[in-house]
């Protein structure tokens, strides 16, 4: 029997899609081997998660390593089943003749060490308790996650990449690899990201992790045995940052002012409303007259929630904070006089994309990686995109974006 999917998605046997996946996992660092993490303490077994596209050649010179963002995952492409309604979260740029043209190269993306979708994270069961590790996981850092992933390219046997590619999180994973292992990929394709956090990107991160903190179900971290999980404060975390992934164009052009028309509100209770401080009580009022009413009233606010639903039902609380924390920490240059210095190794051709609509990462920084990879000249090319689409702009499903994408790869070199 045929499953119908949504029409804006290709179907799992379209000739476009990459069809049915399977995560795939690779455990190593098992005592005494441990890796040795950034905070200096070793570490492991670790257990990476991750699916893989395409085939490796016999010369194994045609991979890709695809980085996630923050709220992505190992699941990139492609359906995990027949039944699933979703493709991955990059199915519009990895298939055949897709931009990661899987006739072409052997794409793989894998979850980062301290996620929560398969690859060792504070949710994890820690062998020398047999409970989760909670906040008592290790501190980690985007140079941890590349270490892991570095681990996974090794044992599928590929000495150089023929290209890494991230955005957001995913391309501040892209700048350290290159800097971290300068020889072991001929490009680079680094989009809508920066070198270090301003403070104001900090402060948003910031707000996040405070909501969940805050939140009494979070327990220090150690909710897992309760049936119960700050759910609250996740969600409004969620709901923080999905407000800088967009642009105000974007949102006024989805939502102006618009009330919520009440058939169509998502069938989701949210969360919100579970918590009886939010609602109303008449008992309450001193004088005649209606309530102030303080639930969902705009278009907006019930689209921020419906977003905040979907994502407290896949992700965990505890890694939205340590990797909202190693996001903050980023600082390519730290160990560094400038950031010409931290990139002087550079051996990658690189690609360097920006959206005119990105308030969260505005044009400006990437300018700034642009400036002191030329200074090393360094083979760069930059592109700033007009979108409307605000920072989740290279997850929107556009033609330009995949034609930057494809025109830079085919100018790397030819694959053996």
């Amino acid at each position: 029997m045929e499953v119908i999917k949504e029409s804006k998605y290709d179907s799992y046997n379209s000739p476009t899609s990459v069809g049915i996946v399977t995560t795939k996992y690779f455990t190593f660092a098992n005592p005494p081997d441990e890796l040795i993490l950034d905070s200096g303490v070793k570490f492991g077994p670790i257990t990476v998660a991750y699916e893989t596209y395409g085939k490796l050649n016999s010369s194994n010179d045609n991979a890709i390593l695809v980085f996630h963002a923050l709220s992505g995952d190992a699941h990139a492409a492609g359906y995990n089943s027949p039944d699933d309604l979703k493709p991955g979260w990059w199915d519009n740029m990895i298939g055949p003749n897709k931009p990661l043209d899987t006739n072409q190269y052997f794409v793989i993306c894998s979850n980062v060490i301290g996620g929560c979708r398969g690859t060792t994270g504070p949710s994890s069961i820690n062998p020398l308790t047999n409970k989760e590790y909670s906040i008592s996981f290790p501190q980690v850092t985007i140079n941890d996650m590349i270490k892991v992933q570095k681990k996974l390219v090794d044992f599928l046997g590929i000495k150089k990449l023929f290209a890494v590619i991230g955005g957001s999180m995913g391309g501040m994973q892209a700048l350290q690899w290159i800097v971290s292992y300068p020889e072991s990929s001929e490009s680079a394709i680094i989009i809508a990201t920066t070198t270090e956090h301003t403070a104001q990107q900090i402060a948003f991160n910031s707000i996040g992790r405070y909501a969940i903190i805050s939140d009494p179900e979070w327990k220090n971290g150690n909710y897992y045995s309760t049936n119960r999980k700050p759910d609250v404060g996740l969600s409004i975390a969620r709901m923080i940052g999905h407000i800088t992934y967009l642009s105000e164009e974007a949102m006024h052009k989805k939502f102006g002012r618009e009330y919520i028309n009440t058939n169509n509100i998502t069938n989701n209770s949210n969360n919100f409303n579970k918590n009886k401080s939010f609602k109303n009580n008449n008992d309450s009022l001193g004088y005649e007259g209606k309530p102030a009413d303080f639930t969902k009233e705009f278009e907006v606010e019930n689209y921020l929630q419906y977003q905040s639903e979907s994502f407290i039902k896949r992700f965990d609380p505890n890694s939205y904070l340590y990797i909202t924390k190693a996001i903050d920490n980023f600082n390519l240059s730290k160990d560094h006089p400038n950031l010409a210095s931290a990139l002087k190794n550079v051996k990658s051709k690189c690609l360097i994309i920006s959206f005119s609509s990105d308030w969260l990462y505005p044009k400006e920084q990437s300018l700034k990686i642009v400036k002191a990879l030329k200074i090393n000249n360094v083979d760069t090319t930059y592109v700033n995109l007009i979108s409307p689409y605000g920072h989740d702009a290279f997850l929107i499903d556009d033609e330009n974006f995949k034609s930057v994408i494809k025109g830079f790869l085919k100018s790397v070199k030819t694959i053996r």
